[in-house]
């Protein structure tokens, strides 16, 4: 048993070995060396236009944010006005609410002292004014 351990791990050792030396050789032509020296003329090229491409996204970056402090500009004054209609409309509310029972309370109240002079004759009147808590 002891043998046969040996005898395999003396074979991977040599087939390891024997795969190391030997070296795959490429052929390098003409044709090659032309290949390569076209790629890179078009390397070139594309990264001319790339680098030009990536100028232009940076004019439109500065465009975009341009606008878009414009837009917030705009949405503030947008908003600022909104908000002083909405404050507006209910000051007018209050205001025209106000005007509008200010006659109509006095009236009551009026309404109100002319029941009660009437009640201090009438007991019938005063227990209803006592009733509904006018009295």
């Amino acid at each position: 048993m002891k043998r046969l351990i040996l005898f395999t791990a003396f074979l991977i050792c040599a087939l390891y070995l024997s795969a190391q030396e030997q070296q795959v050789v490429v052929p390098y032509t003409l044709a090659d060396r032309d290949r390569v020296i076209r790629i890179e003329a078009r390397m070139e090229t594309l990264e001319a236009r790339m680098s030009g491409l990536e100028k232009r996204m940076d004019d439109l970056q500065t465009q975009m944010n341009r606008i878009e402090t414009k837009f917030d500009n705009y949405f503030m004054w947008g908003f600022g006005m909104v908000l002083m209609s909405i404050f507006g409309l209910v000051g007018f509310i209050i205001y025209d609410r106000r005007t509008t029972l200010a006659p109509v309370e006095g009236k009551t109240e009026r309404i109100i002292k002319a029941l009660r002079e009437r009640a201090e004759k009438d007991p019938v009147l005063m227990e209803a004014l006592k009733n509904t808590a006018l009295w």
